[in-house]
């Protein structure tokens, strides 16, 4: 799932999306990662819970206002450029200079729901903008909540069938027995899905 804001998206695709957790696990000692990432995972009886932040940052080391293109250098050295479009706010507050810090965090909770209900799916969104003469960034927020059928449990596999509301059908890997005993061809389960982005541009000191 993404975040659909382009003013958010913009600034962070370019040194964050390319940052992913196995390229940066797999730089040798010593080395700066282009990311740093945290989480944990959570069960408990008909219950799981998994959460993780992605944090990088990035200087300001050219801009063009003409094409509002700004190029950036990132923690591990790796230097971007990336074209900022008109919904970007502030622009021309920009500087050389200036540091970026980005921080993406998702979280997923799931609960087995033995009361029978209609599978549906809802979201929900809010973006927050820089106010006019501050420097750019601001933070989006997406959740979603999908209560989806249970149609099918392979115990032999550890998988769990699951029918969203649209009809779409998804495995569910569940790795633990207790877990899977507790699931039934019929049941529901209830899914809440939440991501965040937020985007900050200091000042050079």
């Amino acid at each position: 799932m993404r975040i659909r804001s382009r003013s958010t998206q913009l600034l962070a695709l370019a040194f964050v999306a390319a940052a992913s957790l196995p390229a940066a696990a797999q730089k040798p000692a010593g080395d700066t990662p282009a990311a740093t990432f945290s989480g944990g995972a959570a069960t408990a009886p008909g219950k799981a819970m998994a959460d993780g932040t992605l944090k990088t940052s990035a200087t300001v080391v050219g801009i063009e206002a003409a094409t509002r293109t700004v190029t950036l250098k990132r923690q591990d050295g790796k230097v971007v450029s990336i074209p900022l479009g008109e919904d970007v706010r502030n622009f021309d507050q920009l500087k050389v200079g200036d540091k970026v810090s980005v921080e993406y965090s998702q979280a997923i909770a799931l609960e087995l729901k033995k009361t029978k209900g209609v599978a549906g799916a809802a979201e929900s969104g809010k973006l927050t903008r820089s106010q006019p003469g501050q420097k750019p960034g601001g933070q989006a927020v997406r959740e979603v909540e999908v209560l989806a059928d249970v149609v099918q449990v392979d115990a032999k596999k550890k998988l769990v069938t699951l029918k969203g509301p649209a009809g779409n059908m998804v495995d569910l890997a569940v790795e633990d027995p207790e877990q899977l005993k507790n699931i039934k061809k019929g049941d529901q389960v209830l899914a809440l899905y939440r991501e965040s982005l937020a985007v900050k541009v200091e000042a050079a000191k």
